[in-house]
């Protein structure tokens, strides 16, 4: 396949286009659940590289994570505010960890092969996670997955 050569004007026009569509992308995203089950991946070779088939037993979820700083619950009974512990708190995962186990809590049957981020926002981070049931007769005989049997 031929390779054709953009001038800088079209170039930026073209980056333009990509940047407003995946603007509006974001917008949708916000508007849909927290865990959502999509059709296909965002990014196709991502997904590949996890391990991801276009066929039935394996899944694609959407999972969206709030960013910024943690906060635990104010403690009840009387401490020093410099003692309390509310701010400045880090959990002890990564949020691609957290949108993995909401995307597991939704499809119990469901094996989490991995997952990779697919968008962000002032508020949000999306990660799409790449789901297969092990159960299902297509994955079952699949001699590549295997080692999900002796799980």
């Amino acid at each position: 396949m031929k390779r054709v050569k953009l001038s800088k004007e079209s170039k930026r026009l073209l980056l333009e286009a990509i940047e407003e569509v995946r603007r509006n992308e974001l917008v949708e995203w916000r508007r849909q659940p927290a865990v959502i089950r999509v059709d296909r991946p965002t990014d196709i070779e991502a997904a590949r590289r996890l391990g991801y088939k276009a066929k039935p037993g394996f899944i694609i979820v959407r999972s969206r994570v709030r960013k910024g700083g943690r906060r635990k619950p104010r403690p009840r009974s009387g401490r020093r505010p410099k003692h309390m512990g509310v701010v400045l708190f880090k959990p002890g995962k990564s949020r691609k960890e957290i949108a993995e186990e909401r995307a597991a809590k939704k499809y119990p049957n469901m094996k989490i092969l991995g997952s990779y981020w697919v968008g962000e926002d002032g508020v949000y981070k999306w990660f799409e996670v790449v789901m297969v049931d092990p159960n299902h007769p297509a994955v079952f005989k699949d001699p590549r997955f295997r080692w999900f049997r002796n799980e």
